[in-house]
């Protein structure tokens, strides 16, 4: 069995760990790391430090509905979540985290937005 890292446990939700395979489990937030853990397979677990977080950004629909959340790390890459209620989860992290750790993750239009024009950029700089 995995020891938590956490002495104080301020939430914990049904979750879904998104990778290829999508996996469900339990999410705990507490006072010393963010941690998912598999219902099915005890040996699947993941277990963020907030030391080890650089920033976590959520996936927002019309301006209010958060679908998912990414969390970015230092040295692992990303992990990508979502939970039953995300605001609720998103809230328990930022009493943890600071508030501009978190951040909204840019639209489908912005995204194909910000590479036309650094196509138009690189375009203007090449004929120059």
């Amino acid at each position: 069995m995995v020891e938590s890292k956490n002495k104080s446990v301020d939430l914990t939700i049904k979750g879904r760990f998104l990778n290829g395979l999508t996996s469900d489990g339990n999410i705990m937030v507490g006072d010393k790391a963010f941690e998912y853990y598999n219902e099915k397979n005890i040996k699947d677990y993941i277990q963020i430090p907030y030391k080890e977080i650089s920033y976590i950004s959520a996936s927002v629909i019309f301006k209010k509905k958060i679908t998912r959340f990414a969390i970015h790390t230092r040295s692992s890459g990303y992990f990508i979540f979502t939970t039953t209620d995300n605001k609720k989860t998103l809230r328990a992290i930022n009493k943890y985290l600071d508030s501009d750790k978190l951040r909204r993750s840019l639209s489908f239009f912005e995204v194909i937005k910000r590479g036309i024009k650094n196509l138009i950029n690189k375009r203007e700089t090449v004929v120059k």
